[in-house]
């Protein structure tokens, strides 16, 4: 006997639009059959199994079923006779409609027949517990759950020898209600399971289409059929009694009347997507001693993905025992016997195929390049949160060889980029508002250039005849002391005025740097020697180079560290120490200056640079040396820096101005 075809047809797919790539569909996949590409998932046909764990863990309703509702209504439409093949786990779905309305709901709808799967899988049941009690050693899986099924033909193919060779309860039902019915009843699955759509595409002609209790809902809602306006119907014959219970978790062995005994361990009930893996990954692996499986995709039928009803798992299979019950209770025992001999030469044999869609996996060398590319370097790397939708960053790395995946899957990887990227931005945006902020000082100190080199041009003309005449006053009043003194104020204030308009001309000019190579040591003892010192202030030269020479304009930086020392000696009334020092990098030389002055307000220290501003007492600065300063060291491509501390509770008071130049002219 030659096994059906596996059919590629696509029954779940992805709504992109609402698709917010959690990765849910991917870690609940127990075939990985979901591929990640671009950011969103797609459901691949040839690796799907229809169980359905996607479209149940999607919160953003993004999986959805591809229904057969239209065929279902094409063979409603027709004027052949059409039965419903009805699932035993109904009495979940519908908890608030007796089975007798229901029936008449689906009579309603058009259904000629309407025939309990159940007594399929009483038919199967037999069959199953003749295997158990003699057939071979090893062990059998239970093959009615064609998610399982399709998983081992595709992906454990070494397996298919395992799934005991017996057709499902709904393929049974089928084949029955054609032999009793007759060969043009078109026989259509109602049920909770998606992944039947595949099988009776398997077993065309034995049934027709499948679809979902969620499908089915919408086909009476589409009719206006409700429970309240039916006539009260019951199922056609033949009628069911143990297979009422098969959709519950270790059903099968209730409806085979195979005893579970704990001390052989001979029977073993594994649903659900975590067990039945596990169960699966025992057999391969040879350490499996149970005779017969029960081996189901999800935890028991009642929780397939077709269904709607928002009951929990126990509450679904009480519904479904307790119905099962009343309904064993209703019909003869020896009816049922003798439905069940009819039927003994009812042909229950299948065969399978194996198609495997295994992908080939990466070597070590690969594997590791993968991890590189993901940011895990070293084992402890691989922190395996799960968030990708894969158990370890390894099967991560695996399912991106295979085109399952993406390394930005990877949240801890992701948000590391993110965070760099982040970090990458603020500095880009650091150096921009540095930038924007230097180029705005520059501009004012252009304009406020212009303007003190027009001052200074207009001023110092008549400045010089004001002095002029002055000095001509004082020697012809040498005889008359009180006018000489009102005469002197004149001329020192004028004095006065010289120096304020020769500190513009130099804040005007910004004199183009010339480097020239300059033995530092030797300039610096060179300045202090020239400066005048007030009393009561000490001198420290501290020198700490490895190369002495460095190429700057010496006019220019001296200019600069008078303006600091100058600076210095004003801020130490009392007398203090004055340190200068000098040390050097491979790139760059540093210069500072440092007293134990008064130090400067916090408030003032944003303002020190800007031209005209000081701290000293009205004729003794003109506020313009620091922002000469500045000026000059950026010319240098350098930087100025300033520590000070103004409150002596905070420790000793005192200013140092820090300065860096590229050592070389060029840089």
């Amino acid at each position: 006997m030659s096994a059906e075809p596996i059919p590629s047809t696509q029954f779940i797919r992805t709504l992109p639009d609402r698709c917010r790539v959690c990765y849910s569909c991917v870690r609940s996949c127990p075939a990985k059959a979901i591929r990640i590409v671009d950011g969103q998932a797609d459901v691949i046909a040839q690796r799907c199994v229809g169980c359905g764990h996607c479209v149940r863990m999607c919160s953003q309703k993004a999986k959805q079923v591809v229904g057969a509702g239209d065929k279902a209504r094409q063979l409603l439409s027709l004027d052949t006779p059409v039965a419903a093949l009805v699932a035993p786990s109904y009495p979940a779905e519908f908890t608030d409609i007796s089975t007798s309305h229901f029936v008449g709901m689906l009579r309603a709808l058009g259904f000629s027949r309407v025939v309990e799967v159940a007594f399929g899988a009483d038919l199967v049941a037999r069959r199953y517990r003749s295997l158990y009690n003699h057939g071979p050693a090893g062990p059998m899986i239970e093959a009615s759950c064609p998610a399982v099924v399709s998983f081992i033909e595709k992906f454990h193919p070494t397996l298919v020898g395992a799934l005991a060779p017996v057709i499902s309860p709904m393929v049974a039902t089928g084949r029955l209600v054609k032999r009793r019915y007759g060969a043009d009843t078109s026989c259509i699955f109602i049920g909770p399971c998606i992944a039947k759509k595949g099988e009776s595409e398997r077993f065309p002609e034995d049934v027709d289409c499948a679809i979902t209790f969620v499908e089915l809902r919408g086909l009476l809602s589409e009719a206006g059929i409700v429970a309240a306006d039916v006539i009260p119907s019951e199922f056609d014959p033949p009628h069911a009694r143990g297979g009422g219970v098969y959709p519950l978790s270790h059903g099968i062995f209730h409806a085979a009347g195979i005893g579970e005994d704990l001390f052989s361990h001979n029977t073993v009930s594994a649903t659900g997507r975590s067990e039945f893996l596990e169960a699966i990954h025992e057999l391969e692996q040879g350490d499996f001693s149970a005779r017969f499986v029960e081996m189901l995709a999800c935890s028991g039928c009642v929780m397939g993905a077709g269904m709607s009803t928002a009951c929990q798992l126990h509450a679904r299979e009480a519904q479904v025992a307790r119905v099962a019950k009343e309904r064993k209770e209703m019909f003869d025992l020896d009816r049922w016997k003798t439905e069940l001999d009819a039927a003994l030469d009812l042909r229950l044999e299948r065969d399978f195929l194996s198609e495997d869609r295994r992908l080939a996996s990466p070597g070590a060398d690969q594997l590791a390049e993968i991890l590189c590319q993901m940011g895990k370097i070293f084992p402890e790397d691989e922190l395996n949160c799960g968030a990708c939708g894969y158990e370890s960053c390894v099967e991560h790395a695996v399912a991106i060889y295979k085109g399952l995946a993406e390394d930005k899957m990877c949240l801890p990887f992701t948000i590391e980029r993110l965070e760099n990227t982040v970090q990458a931005l603020e500095r880009s945006q650091e150096e921009l508002a540095h930038a924007q902020a230097a180029l705005m000082h520059s501009e004012r100190l252009a304009s406020m250039g212009q303007l003190a080199a027009g001052i200074a041009h207009e001023v110092n003309n008549p400045l010089g005849v004001v002095l002029l005449y002055a000095h001509i006053l004082m020697e012809r009043c040498e005889k008359n002391p009180e006018i000489i003194q009102e005469i002197g104020m004149i001329a020192e204030q004028a004095d006065r005025c010289k120096k304020i308009v020769s500190g513009l001309l130099q804040f005007a000019r910004r004199n183009k740097v010339i480097h020239q190579p300059v033995d530092i040591p030797s300039m610096l003892h060179h300045l202090v020697k020239t400066m005048d010192t007030d009393p009561g202030i000490t001198w420290e030269i501290r020198v700490e180079m490895t190369d002495p020479v460095a190429q700057i304009d010496a006019d220019q930086i001296l200019q600069v560290l008078t303006n600091l020392i100058t600076n210095a000696q004003d801020a130490m009334t009392e007398g203090g120490r004055i340190t200068v020092s000098a040390s050097d990098t491979p790139s760059h030389l540093r210069l500072a200056v440092g007293d134990t002055g008064c130090g400067i307000a916090r408030e003032n220290i944003s303002r020190i640079y800007s031209p005209f501003f000081t701290t000293k007492k009205i004729g003794k600065g003109t506020g313009l040396g620091l922002a000469v300063s500045y000026g000059i060291i950026k010319m240098h491509s350098g930087d100025i820096q300033v520590e000070t501390n103004a409150d002596p509770a905070c420790g000793p008071t005192g200013t140092t101005f820090i300065i860096s130049l590229p050592r070389l002219g060029g840089e």
